[in-house]
């Protein structure tokens, strides 16, 4: 059985509260509730949960759900070895074992006939049955489910049921307000207030193209990505264009028009 302190995040995460999503989400684990996070890609999501799993003190382990995800790779599986078979838990069970916080990053990857296994540790059983080993295991009291996904993904193939909706609490998520996003990005990436005030504006003026050509807006990883080229030495004009814009678009209207934004707000 892997120990606790293997899990447990040492140093503190930079993190900037948007709200009081960090009173509410320790409400929601003082109960023990599931906890579902919702929001477009790069806005802090994941680093969210890192940061309330440093400052609850819980060992947190983090899966980055697939399409190929099988419910084996969540729960375990019998493996071959010199000796014969060997059981070996995964990471959902060694959670709910040790009593860690289990996040499913982007849920919504994985097969629906997959995302069922969590049901029974999300209700009042908190339990998890390993059919294959013929075992149920109980969660430990400080067990918590924490799941999230991006809604703007949502399609009739890549959706939650509602069976499963229902089991969370939610947090939506959004990009941070301007002043504060560029307070983010300053410490992110070392560089100054200011500049940093810029990229995001730059942001701003892609992310207002989300439904006029672009399916997502540019996320706050992005904007991290080109203060960290400036800090390289890259023009902050070039660092927008390769973190900000040609990774989001390959069409050149929606290039042409991202570019004069860049060239407008950075002189």
């Amino acid at each position: 059985m892997s120990s606790k302190e293997h899990f447990l995040i040492n140093n503190q995460p930079f993190y900037r509260p948007q709200g009081n999503e960090v009173v509410l989400y320790a409400a929601a684990y003082a109960a023990r509730l599931p906890v579902m996070v919702k929001g477009p890609t790069g806005c802090g999501k994941s680093r969210f949960v890192e940061y309330m799993a440093w400052k609850l003190g819980r060992p947190l382990i983090s899966v980055a759900c697939n399409e190929d995800m099988t419910a084996s790779d969540l729960v375990g599986r019998y493996l071959l070895d010199a000796g014969g078979t060997r059981w070996l838990d995964g990471p959902l069970t060694t959670a709910a074992r040790i009593g860690a916080i289990c996040y499913l990053d982007e849920i919504v990857e994985a097969r629906q006939d997959t995302t069922v296994v969590i049901h029974p540790l999300t209700d009042h059983r908190r339990s998890l049955p390993l059919d294959k080993k013929g075992e149920v295991v109980a969660a430990h009291p400080d067990f918590q489910l924490v799941i999230s996904y991006n809604p703007g993904y949502q399609s009739l193939m890549k959706d939650l049921k509602q069976s499963t909706k229902q089991r969370f609490t939610a947090f939506d998520f959004d990009y941070p307000e301007a002043t504060l996003e560029a307070g983010i990005v300053a410490n992110e990436a070392g560089i100054e207030l200011a500049l940093a005030a810029q990229l995001v504006k730059v942001a701003q003026a892609g992310r207002n193209l989300k439904g006029h050509g672009l399916d997502e807006g540019v996320s706050t990883r992005l904007v991290v990505y080109a203060a960290n080229l400036v800090r390289q030495g890259v023009s902050a004009a070039d660092a927008c264009r390769m973190a900000m814009v040609r990774p989001i678009t390959d069409d050149a209207d929606i290039r042409a028009t991202l570019d004069n934004a860049i060239d407008s707000i950075l002189g």
